[in-house]
């Protein structure tokens, strides 16, 4: 599935495709912008989104067989819930 797909079955329960986009946009925003601050995002029965920190570190090309330095980031982890777990299972 994909955010147009998403979209329209979110327009099955609403009054208007429009509606239905926003509704999606603003959830996908919300979820975006905590994670940006630095918070987790708990979404009962489907899961937690939080964001850790990957240090600097030293790494290999494996082309050529070089060293080479793999910079410090932030990296986002999804850790899915009891009843998506189940529901999937």
């Amino acid at each position: 599935m994909n955010k147009g797909e998403l979209i329209n079955e979110v327009a099955k329960v609403m009054e208007s495709k429009k509606d239905a986009q926003t509704a999606v946009e603003c959830v996908f925003s919300s979820i975006t912008e905590s994670l940006k601050e630095g918070e987790s995002v708990s979404l009962i029965g489907f899961g937690t989104f939080k964001v850790s920190r990957w240090e600097a570190r030293k790494g290999r090309n494996p082309q050529t067989g070089e060293e080479m330095d793999i910079k410090a980031r932030n990296v986002i982890k999804f850790t899915p819930g009891k009843v998506l777990k189940e529901a999937v299972n």
